[in-house]
């Protein structure tokens, strides 16, 4: 009986015509689905619970096996069946309908597990991507049903088959268009294996839904996992490198307008008033943890800022990752449209709430941003292409000169948040920031005096400078008598070894009188803190500027032309301005001030270590640097301390305020002693940096 069970089974393995028994079975479930449609009376009853799933699974399961008993390549004649009888077509119609309630979710999960697990390429056929395309438009109407998950699952499998296969992406973009007025072909066998040609006439940014469209809508999605996984795909598909994939891609620029238009909408979803301290205090967005942390520490209008934020952040991943036709056509859309169209007039209007917002969330956009191609073109919109050296009242580029000058506005608000910007942009690695915001000035090194000698010995006769230090209204009335003596040496008469890294640390640390340093007296780090600071800032200026090809010494006198007169620059100006008011200004105003200054002295071009850190340069006549400056304050400083009783003990109660050692109570000159120490711990940070990076070098 075994032996009789055995031959019968090893017979109907090797039947000649399973297919016949496969097709069959096919045929007979399908008509069960379309006769649900001629016997149902119940329009109610949901999709899921009728037999239309199980049957679904089934003709699944009969192509899946079909195939695996076929050679690769092979049409069988169930699948032969569904290009033939074009059933997708039919599925197609029914998800449309939506009818049973439910029917668009199963022909979606049917259409995702059939391109999915079936080898053979099918996305070429007609009868395949035109109803993939057709259920694509379907994206973004719900009808009162949430198919996203199921939309992302089938935008997973394209996008999967299309990273196999670049040549299909024309296919699923432009399938419709590429075939119309034609006679689509009789046998499934020959259809849809002409190429996509490359010249064919496309609609701009067409209103009809496709891939692009569905998976820009799902990155949308509230849904975290659905966003994320949508964003995965355009990534994938920004990626390709075959280029007639990516022109199609872009063709028409719907991905750029949808990228753009989205990013527009969360920028101004973002509040006006939008406060500085709150943009800066967040951590760096990400858009693959959309709507983390957007409950912590909550201020107004933080969840639309991360929105905005980490949409920027996924932009910039795709410029980043993107093939260059891509990247190209995103970021010159998001000038046009964003920067242009929204940033620049909010950013040139009169309203100073709005102004704030503004540049707020800018230096929060400036932070963000590490693409290269991203990062130029902002650079280029706020501070315009110029490279040539400024000269008074030269403003060729109406923003950046707008931008400056806020940094010395009326609003102390808006001052300090136009700093914050520079300070972002100073820190980003791009050398176009610090040529054209500084550099280009200081070219021709013409803030020095020509001369035989052209470093200490001019600075020995007072008519050489065109004002004595003595005969200065700020160096004369109150000064004790021994001020300058011994512990604050002149720079008009620098000690030997000027040179040398020592003294001009000296010079800094020196520069402020004992009478008016209040950190030896308070138990605080030393100087070595400082020291450690300057070294990691110092060491990060020089990794970001190594590309730059800046010279190691300064460029020679000879080859300077001699009868340009300096000026040292709009933003250079604007900061010395500030700096010599740093016994009047808010706290928080002077230590942004004062930062900015640090860092550009830590950048290691010759020309701003010598501008800003060799205290004895020879100045050109009405020449001003960043050391005679502070000599200026101090001398401002000694005058107004002599006027206020018990200075000294008041200014020491200042430092344990802001400390947080004693009840931040206000008294008079608050503000001054407040300038007191900042101006304190200022020198303390230049003098590390000069330290930190060696002396600098004199003319040639």
């Amino acid at each position: 009986m075994l032996s009789r069970l055995g031959a019968l089974l090893q017979q109907a393995v090797e039947t000649r015509e399973p297919s016949v028994d496969l097709l069959e079975s096919f045929i007979e479930h399908w008509r069960g689905i379309t006769g649900y449609y001629l016997e149902t009376t119940d329009e109610r009853v949901p999709a899921g619970q009728t037999e239309i799933p199980w049957r679904l699974r089934q003709l699944l399961d009969i192509l899946v096996f079909e195939e695996r008993q076929r050679p690769p390549g092979d049409t069988g004649p169930c699948l032969e069946y569904l290009l033939q009888h074009k059933l997708l077509e039919t599925l197609g119609t029914l998800a449309r309908a939506e009818y049973p309630i439910g029917m668009r979710q199963q022909v979606l999960l049917f259409f995702s597990r059939a391109l999915g697990q079936l080898q053979q390429p099918l996305l070429h056929y007609l009868s395949v991507h035109r109803p993939v395309q057709k259920l694509l438009q379907l994206s973004g109407d719900r009808l009162g049903c949430d198919t996203e998950k199921e939309e992302a699952q089938l935008a997973a499998v394209l996008c999967s088959k299309i990273q196999q296969d670049p040549g299909l992406l024309p296919y699923i973009l432009e399938g419709k268009n590429i075939l119309n007025g034609r006679r689509a072909p009789g046998s499934p066998r020959d259809e849809g294996l002409e190429h996509p040609p490359g010249s064919a006439a496309t609609s701009p940014a067409r209103r009809d839904s496709n891939l692009v469209t569905c998976l820009l809508g799902l990155c949308r999605s509230k849904k975290r996992r659905v966003a994320l996984k949508a964003r995965e795909n355009v990534l994938l598909l920004a990626g390709l490198s075959q280029e007639a994939a990516v022109t199609c891609l872009v063709r028409g620029n719907a991905l750029c307008q949808l990228l753009t238009g989205h990013l527009c909408d969360l920028y101004s979803a973002v509040p006006a008033g939008t406060d500085p301290a709150d943009v800066l205090a967040m951590d760096r967005a990400s858009w693959r943890s959309q709507g983390d942390g957007a409950g912590d520490g909550n201020f107004p209008g933080k969840e639309s800022l991360a929105e905005f934020l980490g949409w920027l952040d996924f932009l910039d991943e795709l410029v980043m990752g993107a093939h260059p036709l891509v990247a190209d056509s995103i970021t010159e859309a998001v000038e046009e449209k964003f920067f242009q169209g929204i940033l620049q007039p909010q950013l040139l209007q009169m309203s100073e709430l709005a102004v704030l917002g503004a540049t707020a969330v800018l230096a929060g956009m400036v932070r963000q941003l590490r693409s290269p191609a991203l990062l130029q073109r902002l650079v280029l919109f706020l501070l315009g292409p110029q490279r040539h050296p400024e000269t008074p009242g030269d403003t060729p580029h109406p923003l950046r000169a707008q931008l400056i000058e806020r940094c010395d506005h009326l609003s102390d608000e808006i001052s300090l948040a136009s700093l914050r910007l520079f300070e972002e942009l100073l820190r980003k690695p791009h050398e176009h920031v610090a040529h054209n915001l500084v550099l280009r000035n200081l070219e021709a090194r013409a803030y020095l005096q020509r001369g035989p000698e052209e470093r200490g010995a001019p600075e020995t006769d007072p008519e050489e400078d065109g004002l004595d230090l003595e005969e200065d209204p700020y160096f004369t009335d109150g000064f004790p008598d021994d001020f300058g003596s011994t512990k604050n040496p002149s720079p008009a008469s620098p000690p030997a070894g000027k040179g040398r890294a020592s003294e001009v640390v000296s010079s800094f640390l020196c520069l402020v009188p004992e009478e008016a340093k209040t950190s030896s007296c308070m138990e605080e780090g030393g100087y070595d803190t400082y020291v450690q600071d300057a070294l990691a800032m110092v060491q990060a200026c020089r990794a970001s500027s190594a590309p730059w090809g800046w010279p190691s010494s300064p460029r020679p006198l000879d080859s300077c032309h001699p009868g340009v007169a300096f000026y040292e620059g709009h933003f250079l100006k604007v900061l010395f301005d500030r700096m010599s008011r740093i016994l009047d200004q808010p706290y928080s105003l002077n230590l942004q001030v004062t930062s900015v200054l640090s860092h550009l002295a830590a950048f290691p071009h010759p020309h701003l270590h010598e501008y800003l850190l060799d205290p004895y340069l020879s100045l050109a006549p009405g020449c001003r640097s960043l050391f005679s400056v502070l000599v200026r304050v101090i001398g401002d400083l000694m005058q107004r301390l002599q006027r206020v009783p018990h200075a000294r003990a008041k200014l020491l109660l200042v430092r344990r305020q802001l400390l947080g050692l004693e009840p931040g109570e206000q008294m008079d000159h608050t503000v001054l002693f407040k300038g007191v120490v900042v101006l304190e711990e200022f020198c303390k940070e230049l003098a590390a940096i000069a330290l930190v990076k060696g002396p600098p070098e004199g003319p040639p």
